[in-house]
């Protein structure tokens, strides 16, 4: 098999010749810090620079994803011409939807993320102040540029599965504009405004897929989407209310996506989610990531795949709270095997680490990570 195929059976729950391996998107790649500890180990370059401001998340270079096995290659969207961010002062910063964060430094120095100070409907009202609101522009020309070449280059000269990296989102996003917080509130105390806001999100991303789909659908495999709709101990919400008004939202997405590519749709969410993948699943969600083994209800895989390991392909799974950053490359070995064993077996699985490597990770348990995964996974 080649990475394309490999991903593609797993993807449609059949057993490819080993695990495909994943690295390089929006959630599954390396923070700036883990890039340099790699750099060091490693000898090259590991990355071809920032993806992400805010994570500090770097694209892979092309020889660390052959070095590591990757099976994946992503679709990059560009910034709008003529846009930079407005720096405030040496820390704070503006995007272009008016959302403000402050750097946030490690204890070794080092950048490591951006964190919010401001967002810009904190102060809406009514839907007449979302209606006021400026979005950026979602069909703008400007970030497709020589995306459907780069593209249709990958698929036809390459055997690798392509992603599209947009990792779209409603429920997130929605309350990046308003304050979670403030947000939270909305659902239940105002939830016609919390609908109408999610609304115009749903609007906006349903037009960012729309441009990027007409251009890329036949080639990619995976479509990317995501929003945490769960944290350590729980959904963030209950099962009633996402199912009232986020979950149709949601839905109009994935709906949307299926009906412009044959590519499955990956759903990126953290947290203890087990009461509501149901309803992931019935939206349209084809793949769950990362599942998160620490939180609550996520740490026993066997049961999640027979419970859901039919209609679902679990992608991630490694505890990367613990064992990736604390423990020894023996214990990541270990660790690697046991979370195969677990869901490797009939297909429906695709490897990938719970989140962006952190900084604070070691070389060697990447690696061994990495290289675990590729001589252990194979059926």
């Amino acid at each position: 098999m080649n990475a394309r195929d490999r991903l593609n059976a797993a993807l449609n729950h059949r057993e490819p010749d080993r695990v495909p391996i994943d690295l390089g998107g929006i959630a599954t790649t390396l923070t700036t810090g883990a890039s340099a500890a790699l750099e060091e180990r490693v000898g090259f370059c590991p990355d071809a620079g920032l993806m992400d401001r805010v994570l500090q998340a770097v694209v892979p270079g092309e020889a660390l994803l052959e070095r590591l096995h990757v099976d994946t290659r992503y679709a990059h969207l560009s910034a709008p011409a003529g846009w930079a961010d407005i720096e405030l002062d040496d820390d704070t910063y503006e995007d272009a939807f008016g959302i403000r964060r402050k750097a946030a430094y490690g204890p070794d120095g080092r950048l490591w993320y951006y964190d919010f100070v401001g967002h810009p409907l904190a102060g809406a009202e009514s839907a007449a102040d979302l209606a006021r609101f400026r979005w950026p522009d979602p069909r703008d020309p400007s970030r497709y540029a020589g995306l459907e070449a780069r593209v249709r280059d990958l698929y036809e000269t390459t055997g690798y599965g392509v992603i599209a990296n947009v990792c779209a989102s409603v429920f997130e996003f929605a309350w990046y504009l308003r304050g979670f917080v403030q947000f939270f509130e909305d659902l239940v105390l105002d939830p016609a405004f919390a609908a109408a806001l999610l609304d115009a999100v749903l609007d906006y991303q349903m037009a960012l897929m729309d441009e990027t789909l007409k251009r890329v659908g036949p080639y990619v495999s995976v479509v990317m989407t995501g929003s945490d709709i769960g944290a350590q101990a729980g959904p963030l919400l209950s099962p009633d209310l996402y199912c009232r008004i986020v979950w149709p939202r949601d839905r109009a997405l994935w709906d949307f996506i299926h009906s412009r590519t044959e590519a499955k749709i990956w759903h990126h969410t953290d947290g203890g989610v087990v009461p509501l993948i149901p309803h992931l699943i019935d939206g349209g969600v084809d793949a769950l990531h990362p599942v998160q083994p620490l939180a609550a209800g996520m740490g026993d895989r066997q049961q999640l795949k027979r419970a859901f390991g039919d209609r679902l392909t679990f992608w991630g799974g490694f505890d990367q709270q613990h064992v990736l950053p604390f423990g020894t490359p023996d214990e990541v070995r270990d660790a690697a095997r046991r979370l195969l064993d677990d869901f490797m077996p009939g297909g429906g699985f695709v490897f990938a680490a719970g989140h962006n490597i952190q900084h604070d990770v070691p070389a060697d348990n990447i690696l061994t990570l990495f290289d675990t995964v590729y001589e252990y996974g194979r059926y």
